[in-house]
């Protein structure tokens, strides 16, 4: 190209050159705006398009989309890769959904009151008016009627002293027997001031709602004039934990007789007197099986020697993420040990990489979406039904899944490190875990059940920020899976937990698996 010395002087010479010159630019110039427009007409699509999936691929009540609107937004996804090599970042805000003209168009409803519960307990007040005499012949009115106002009320906690108190009584006056006097009922904590009703209050107060040991040492001293040292409170949890290790014990037994468990971990930090100026880190292992029992483990290390002592028994299939400890202990137990992968983390990482701008992902999500309508199909159906129906209709979804991510790979601007890269990876080396949901049908599609039962203690690890010692890992651990037990089965656990510490002190071993949630009638 010539340079602008070069132009001017040519100019001079040639000024019709010139003017021919100009032309041509101006006609390249409106060439580059016409496709500069399309590019930016494909890409507001691209932006329309994504916020619409946004909205209505993810959560259990999404919209749906038509078959036509999928067909174009896949169709979308290969145009916008082929013709836009270097498409504009989109905005984190258009992934955000918006309210459709439909919603803005609705109108706003009142708000429908819930129906009080039955079981709550009702003090009834009737407020008469001061004179019910007629001003005239002073006679009484009749009644014809009454208007009730309902509201909650709340009566709070009282911290009493219970005395139980065991008259003695002498010999005979004959002379016959010695001294009479009832026996004591086994106890919750020998040689100590703890009634179950409190226990049950420090248990749930610490390991559901979460509070620490020195905020409720001020809610005893400050609200009841009691003074309970948390060091007293820590003792007691101590003790009443070891008493349900038999539970504990009995709730694995149940889970691993099942044959399959859905597996997770999550840190915890932990202030171990041997690591000095900073807090030590803990894992929370969990085992579950869908809408059964919750098993937590504390362990210090996220290595494999945890799980692999606890599945030392274990014969059956482990659902999991691609975390390489569960493949190398499948690898070790092959044919005792099956692992299924989880399709929740893969569309994680294709979700991340449609917010970088990655228009490829737009079609692997809405893939991942169709497999997850098959599940909202067969949700409640038997396991023979679900596996039916899955392996008709989710292996096309899987197939095309598979090759479309083997071109990419297979292609030259394939950057391992990108975040499409880093998603396809992790798709096609967890393949085989990812589509072994399709051989039965008790197996989920992925191990959400089981990281919602991560939440509870991740609520807490960040409202008392660390356990206090490597040795109360166990005891959280025990707590946790009776409360989280519990709630799988709709069972509520202060109620459960005031009947087993109150039964609990006078059973014998044997009568111990009558306790269990999945066994529990209140007494």
């Amino acid at each position: 190209m010539k340079s602008r010395e070069e132009l001017l002087q040519e100019s001079a010479r040639n000024p019709d050159g010139l003017a021919e010159y100009a032309l041509q630019l101006q006609e390249q110039l409106l060439t580059k705006d016409q496709a500069l427009a399309e590019q930016e007409q494909l890409l507001a699509q691209a932006r329309a398009y994504i916020a619409e999936l946004k909205q209505q691929i993810f959560g259990p009540k999404a919209d749906k989309l038509t078959a036509a609107q999928e067909q174009q937004l896949q169709q979308l996804a290969i145009d916008v890769q082929e013709q836009s090599q270097r498409p504009a970042p989109l905005s984190l805000e258009i992934l955000e959904p918006e309210p459709s003209l439909k919603e803005q168009a609705k109108p706003v409803r009142s708000r429908r009151r819930h129906p009080l519960p039955v079981h709550l307990e009702v003090q009834r007040v009737v407020l008469e008016p001061d004179n019910k005499s007629c001003s005239q012949c002073h006679r009484e009115r009749p009644q014809i009627g009454q208007e009730t106002t309902t509201e909650y009320e709340y009566l709070s906690a009282k911290l009493i002293c219970k005395e139980t108190v065991r008259p003695k009584y002498g010999s005979c006056a004959c002379g016959e027997g010695g001294v009479l006097i009832a026996p004591l009922p086994p106890r919750l904590v020998p040689q100590s001031r703890l009634g179950p009703g409190l226990a049950v209050y420090i248990l749930l107060s610490r390991f559901d709602d979460h509070v620490a040991y020195y905020t409720l040492e001020r809610i005893f001293r400050e609200r009841h004039g009691a003074v309970i040292p948390r060091q007293q409170m820590v003792q007691w949890v101590e003790k009443i934990a070891f008493l349900l290790l038999a539970l504990y014990h009995l709730i694995w037994e149940e889970l691993q007789a099942g044959g399959y468990l859905q597996v997770d971990e999550t840190p915890v930090k932990v202030l171990d007197p041997e690591v000095k100026g900073k807090a030590a880190q803990g894992y929370l292992w969990f085992y579950s099986t869908p809408r059964g029992n919750v098993f937590l483990e504390f362990s210090e290390s996220r290595g494999r020697d945890s799980p692999r002592e606890r599945l030392r028994n274990f014969r059956g299939t482990i659902q999991t993420d691609a975390y390489e400890v569960y493949e190398s202990l499948r690898r070790e137990r092959r044919s005792s040990l099956q692992r299924l992968g989880c399709l929740s983390h893969a569309r994680r990482r294709f979700y991340k990489a449609l917010e970088e701008s990655c228009t490829e992902a737009i079609w692997f999500v809405a893939q991942i979406r169709q497999l997850y309508r098959i599940e909202d199909e067969i949700r409640g159906a038997s396991p023979e039904e679900r596996r039916a129906v899955r392996r008709q209709k989710a292996p096309p979804f899987w197939k095309a899944m598979k090759r479309r991510a083997l071109e990419l790979r297979a292609t030259a601007l394939f950057l391992p490190q990108s975040t499409l890269g880093k998603a396809v990876n992790y798709f096609l080396n967890d393949y085989t875990a990812l589509v072994s949901y399709l051989r039965d049908g008790r197996f989920e599609i992925d191990n959400n059940l089981v990281e919602n039962d991560v939440r509870p203690s991740v609520i807490g690890r960040k409202r008392w920020l660390f356990i206090g010692h490597p040795d109360a890992g166990w005891r959280s651990a025990v707590i946790y899976t009776i409360i989280q037990s519990c709630r799988r089965r709709a069972i509520n656990p202060q109620e459960y937990l005031a009947d087993v510490l109150n039964r609990l002190p006078a059973m014998k071993i044997a009568q111990v698996k009558e306790l269990l949630p999945s066994r529990w009638k209140p007494s």
